[in-house]
């Protein structure tokens, strides 16, 4: 039988989960190339042969997204999968035109296929969106845990951006382990605070060989999923996050609509901050879509180490960059912080950003005027820390889980923003995590 020509739409994540699991070793399928957005720097390389298996001894060659027209038609595809989340059905189905029109199949992989099975207990905490609040939620469950006495390997959604070799499966349980992986800023800012807290944090590239590995030192897998992508294993306990301040992205975004049709858990996030309308769509929607769901209700209060020291300033916010770009906010903690503790004024960055970080301005037009933290390298972080301090302001307000001070030298004082998740309803989350564990 002829294999079938493959094309696998990235962001050096998700397309390489769905090439492991579904392709890797599958004799039907040819591999001929992935196709990489969002991330720069990944294209124009290989998913290595030590990783892609004895069927594929070149390894598979990374090339620009923009090149896939012209991929499908030299290369004689005959499908194209689509393996990077977090956008808007509108974008996924132009993607569909785009490649069906070059004369491809277009496809997308479920949970039956690339969902992994654990033998210890998984509970998984996805989105709707980027920025809805899964890193305090996941802090949260992560307590909850640890009080019932539960080892806890937290495994983190994939952000491979260096060598894919010695990042394919990734330990980290020191803050010294950052620094020995090269972490960027995005990295950090996930594993950090589960150190921090005691966490074992696992990432990298092969999730089956992360999971055995992690199931020798855990009793329970904790699931942190990236952008609102599906979780790479299947949960005992599946809870999503929603966010009131983008009513309506719960139903428009892929895969997010799916992750909240099988949600156990919905948490409504940061009802202190959003407007009641709002809430009031979000939570019909969840009611229309997931009515199996077990709904909390949640506050994300906002504090600031000493509040007058904003009070009355000149501030340039920093806010978490992915929540700023592909999760189309305008804003994030570190503004509302600003507003809350009476700040003068708020810079507008966008004048003074430098090199990459104002090419993400112009490829993301929704982020106002807060600067969005991105760090995929030591270049751009660089850029990041120039772009900080050429900005005039009195003072930096941080709202990025990690302390950029440490990261970077920045040539004005800063505050951080710190958040974290305040059930309202009850039965809350820790009644239902001990019942998952019986």
């Amino acid at each position: 039988m002829t294999r079938q020509r493959v094309i696998i739409m990235g962001a050096a994540g998700r397309d390489f989960h769905n090439f492991n699991t579904v392709f890797k070793d599958n004799p039907n399928y040819d591999v001929v190339a992935f196709t990489a957005t969002q991330i720069p720097n990944i294209d124009g390389r290989r998913y290595p042969p030590e990783l892609a298996g004895a069927l594929y001894p070149q390894g598979v060659p990374i090339y620009p997204e923009a090149e896939l027209s012209r991929l499908i038609k030299k290369l004689d595809v005959n499908q194209v999968i689509f393996s990077y989340s977090d956008v808007s059905y509108p974008y996924v189905m132009r993607k569909s035109a785009e490649v069906m029109a070059a004369g491809a199949d277009f496809r997308l992989l479920g949970p039956k296929d690339t969902m992994l099975k654990s033998s210890k207990p998984v509970i998984s905490i996805c989105a709707v969106r980027t920025g809805c609040g899964k890193s305090q939620t996941t802090r949260a469950v992560s307590k909850i845990l640890k009080g019932m006495g539960k080892k806890v390997a937290a495994i983190r959604h994939p952000m491979p951006y260096g060598n894919l070799v010695k990042q394919a499966v990734q330990r980290f349980a020191t803050l010294a382990d950052l620094d020995k992986h090269d972490c960027t800023i995005e990295e950090r800012e996930e594993y950090e605070p589960h150190i921090v807290a005691g966490n074992i944090v696992y990432a990298g590239v092969d999730y089956e060989a992360i999971l055995r590995q992690a199931e020798q030192e855990a009793d329970v897998i904790l699931w942190d999923g990236g952008n609102n992508d599906l979780s790479f294993y299947k949960p005992d306990l599946h809870i999503v996050v929603v966010d009131p301040h983008r009513p309506g992205h719960e139903v428009s975004y892929y895969p997010g609509e799916a992750n909240l049709r099988m949600a156990d858990v919905v948490i409504v996030n940061k009802v202190d901050t959003a407007t009641e309308a709002g809430i009031a769509t979000v939570l019909k929607n969840v009611a229309d879509i997931a009515p199996q769901a077990t709904v909390i209700k949640a506050n994300s209060p906002i504090s600031i180490a000493d509040p007058a020291a904003v009070t009355g300033k000149k501030v340039l916010v920093v806010e978490d960059g992915p929540t700023l770009t592909h999760g189309e906010m305008a804003y994030g903690a570190g503004f509302v912080a600003a507003e809350k503790f009476g700040a003068a004024e708020i810079v507008d960055a966008r004048p003074y950003a430098l090199g990459t970080i104002k090419a993400t301005y112009q490829k993301y037009p929704t982020t106002g005027v807060v600067l969005p933290a991105m760090g995929y390298g030591e270049a751009q972080m660089k850029e990041l820390e120039d772009t900080i301090n050429a900005t005039p302001c009195d003072m930096v307000i941080i709202a990025t889980p990690i302390d950029l001070g440490r990261l970077l030298t920045l040539t004005r004082p800063s505050v951080r923003v710190t958040y974290e998740l305040e059930e309202i309803d009850r039965p809350g989350l820790a009644a239902l995590l001990a019942d998952t564990l019986k």
